[in-house]
């Protein structure tokens, strides 16, 4: 289907869905809009109640959050319209698709690539306990040294520094660093590998393997990453870089291939409850922290960006793009030489409401795009997640985006990225509907 007749659609979806309600439910359609609206936002306060209370107030939230749903379907049931709000939330759903379809531009290029040769003396760093144990499942050290290369498996009962053994690997000549564990271990190696200009192979034997996605590998089977090693080509792609209390321009820092979060995730992941009751370490954590009543109070600016007092920060090696009905899932580029800035900040249950109606956009989201960020604090040090990774450093923090200092080495057949709808914009779709169809007219006359 073409962008133009997604575009079509999609306004016919939506005229229709409208259309449902006032044919069947007549002057009361305008009453089901209503219910339906104030149960969403019921549902969305009880929401944010619950998150940033303790005591009855939180029981109170949770009935309310079950209720208000609860609530608008009973109504709809008893005037004995459940039937045609289904119906019309279907025609509206089918809107949204078609008209995210006609939204998306053809498929964007991928990242420059080149062809490069075998590796001599490949070395790679395999942890057995990453994603449940697929390094054992897949047999991925016997299939690594069957095709030249030395291989390093982690042992379960020791710390070992996986940064030492590849430092090691590379006085003792290996022209390739790879990694197969978890993006807290890719980053490591793959700052030594950035920092030796040497080719860095990510093998998709982690749990998540973000990183993984973002360059188009295949995370089902990480065996299949091993081609790179026999038919690979090279992509070169940005690395984030962390400081912490002291100017860009001093030491290399700390390497991110995804991102360092700062505010309420990292302050919850790192209290000691949080492995043994996650659920119960967040709940109990929350109020304090999104009210601000503990945790330290962030400042972050951003090129001209100054946003103080955000409750959780991202800053991301490229920006995610939006539209992913998963959340924050997908960079469609790690070679633009930007970081993604992501600063979350709600005062009340009004703002979460907004948030949440307007599908992620609202005042209590700030979205930006930086070479360097700043994070600052009223604290000498504040806790940050670093690719997972639970860190505490002093502040100012800074993060900064080296473009172009990695060479990674992938299978030249891979699945790619997965392509990410962009959000709804209904402006758009009607220029799109009635616009393009003008001017194919034009040329069809011409």
């Amino acid at each position: 289907m073409s962008r133009r007749w997604a575009a079509r659609l999609a306004l016919a979806a939506g005229v229709a869905a409208v259309a449902v309600l006032v044919v069947f439910a007549g002057l009361g359609s305008l009453v089901l809009m209503a219910v339906g609206w104030a149960g969403l936002v019921l549902t969305a306060a009880g929401g944010w109640w619950m998150l940033t209370h303790t005591g009855w107030i939180r029981v109170l939230a949770v009935l309310l959050v079950v209720a208000a749903p609860l609530g608008v379907l009973i109504l709809y049931a008893a005037a004995g319209l459940l039937w045609v709000v289904l119906v019309s939330l279907g025609l509206w759903a089918l809107a949204v698709s078609a008209g995210k379809a006609a939204l998306a531009e053809d498929t964007p290029p991928g990242m420059p690539e080149r062809s490069v040769g075998r590796a001599e003396r490949p070395f790679l760093i395999m942890n057995p306990r990453s994603g449940g144990g697929k390094v054992e499942k897949f047999h991925l050290a016997e299939r690594a040294r069957a095709l030249g290369a030395e291989v390093v498996v982690l042992d379960p009962a020791r710390q070992q520094d996986v940064a030492e053994l590849a430092r090691r690997a590379v006085r003792g000549g290996a022209d390739l660093l790879g990694v197969a564990g978890g993006d807290g271990t890719q980053a490591l190696v793959a700052g030594i590998a950035a920092e030796h200009d040497l080719p860095f192979m990510v093998i998709s034997a982690g749990t998540r393997n973000h990183f993984a996605m973002d360059l188009g590998l295949d995370r089902q089977d990480p065996s299949t990453c091993l081609e790179a090693l026999t038919d690979g080509v090279e992509l070169r792609i940005d690395l984030g870089y962390l400081h912490a209390g002291e100017p860009a321009g001093g030491s290399e820092g700390r390497v991110f291939i995804n991102n360092a979060s700062f505010g309420v995730y990292a302050e919850v992941v790192q209290s000691p409850a949080y492995r043994d009751d996650k659920a119960r370490t967040i709940l109990e954590m929350l109020p304090d922290l999104l009210t601000h009543h503990s945790g330290a109070r962030l400042t972050v600016r951003a090129g001209s960006l100054t946003k103080d007092g955000p409750q959780a920060v991202l800053v991301s090696n490229n920006p995610y793009e939006r539209g992913d009905s998963a959340g924050l899932g997908r960079r469609g580029r790690l070679d633009s030489g930007r970081l993604g800035v992501l600063c979350v900040g709600v005062g009340n249950a009004a703002e979460a409401t907004e948030l949440l109606l307007r599908g992620g956009q609202g005042r209590g989201l700030t979205e930006a795009t930086a070479r360097e960020v700043v994070i600052d604090a009223d604290a000498p040090v504040i806790p940050v997640g670093i690719d997972g990774e639970a860190l505490t450093l002093p502040t100012p923090v800074r993060c900064r985006l080296a473009p172009g200092a990695l060479r990674v080495r992938v299978p030249r057949h891979r699945p790619g990225v997965p392509h990410v709808a962009p959000p709804m914009d209904w402006r758009r779709v009607r220029r799109l509907a009635l616009t393009m169809g003008r001017v194919a007219a034009g040329r069809e006359a011409a």
